[in-house]
């Protein structure tokens, strides 16, 4: 199948894109979508536990957002720290880019300076700081990296954390899970729905924009997952797994083994341990691991929208923001919620 980046386009009225989250976060507008009856339904997450296959296994991750954004002369100089290659070196977005050019030394706030030492052809820079990244003088510029399209505003950085998120490493929230209350946990456990873990960090090749026209051009970034030998055994007996989230999605479909029995029926197994991905997964893939799929409504043009057609068909993909648009739901990160099942 060969698409290009326009195929992922729509048009997207801004008053619909999410600027706080839902209160309570499980009464978010929830789409229900079947793929053997093509039929859309409109209900809440907080109705989720009723709408789950009994039978299946919730699959979340559990990575934490560090507070990797740094703002300096109130947000006109931003460092977005994605790795830290050493104490005093990290490799990071800036903004403005002008400023940061190769050899240059830049005053940042009294006492603490950096130094550019190279540009890659993304526009990554690696940085040297005057002191270490751990050093007390970074705190007071350190925030929440909300996404762009939302307001900076440091009263959300708890909501823009999931209930269960345990390891610090994301420089973005795994969105889908944002949704979920202590209660809907518990009542979803009440049905004998099986709840496991993974950690996937979430990075650029969750939220780099897509700059090539033929999407078989494009190379995803790889983040770091972890996926413990005890979850994966559990999963390999599990009858149904919904992924909460793309995140999850692309760990289990990262790791997922597929075995032949008696010729005929395949069983699910799954590597496990620490790793990093870069599965990129578009139209025409053919799902090994994932049954059903809890997420959120994605940019234009992004490796998410284009995992999320992959797994119901573009037509269906398209059809289903047409609804989603039409009924007013809420977008991106802190936005409303989807099940495809």
């Amino acid at each position: 199948m060969s698409l290009g980046l326009h195929d992922f386009d729509f048009e997207l009225p801004e008053r619909l894109i999410a600027q706080y989250p839902s209160h309570p976060r499980d009464h978010a507008k929830l789409l229900v979508y079947d793929r053997i009856t093509q039929t859309i339904q409109d209900s809440f997450f907080y109705e989720l536990d009723n709408l789950l296959n009994p039978n299946t296994t919730l699959v979340l991750n559990n990575s934490r957002v560090e507070k990797c954004r740094l703002l300096f002369e109130e947000g006109k100089i931003e460092v977005f720290v994605l790795e830290i290659i050493d104490p005093y070196c990290v490799q990071a977005l800036v903004r403005p880019g002008k400023k940061f050019k190769v050899g240059k030394i830049i005053s940042l706030a009294p006492g603490l300076q950096v130094q550019v030492l190279s540009i890659s052809e993304d526009g990554l820079r690696t940085l040297r700081f005057s002191h270490t990244f751990d050093d007390a003088i970074f705190e007071p510029f350190k925030h929440t990296p909300l996404p762009p399209y939302i307001a900076q505003n440091d009263a959300l950085s708890e909501e823009y954390q999931t209930i269960y998120a345990k390891y610090e490493g994301s420089k973005a929230a795994p969105t889908a899970g944002l949704h979920f209350t202590a209660e809907l946990m518990q009542r979803i456990a009440k049905r004998g729905v099986s709840i496991e873990e993974l950690t996937l960090h979430v990075g650029m090749g969750t939220f780099a924009p897509v700059k090539t026209e033929r999407i078989q051009d494009y190379i995803i970034h790889e983040e770091d997952y972890i996926l413990t030998e005890q979850v994966a055994s559990r999963l390999a007996k599990a009858r149904h797994i919904t992924a909460v989230g793309t995140t999850s999605a692309r760990v289990l479909e990262s790791v997922v083994l597929m075995n032949s029995i008696n010729g005929s029926q395949a069983q699910r197994k799954f590597n496990t341990g620490s790793g990093s991905t870069d599965i990129f997964i578009t139209p025409g893939y053919r799902y090994q691991a994932v049954d059903a799929l809890i997420t959120n409504f994605h940019l234009p043009k992004s490796t998410l929208l284009m995992l999320v057609a992959a797994f119901v068909g573009l037509e269906e993909m398209h059809r289903i923001y047409a609804h989603a648009i039409a009924s007013e739901y809420r977008f991106y990160s802190f936005g409303d919620a989807m099940l495809l099942r």
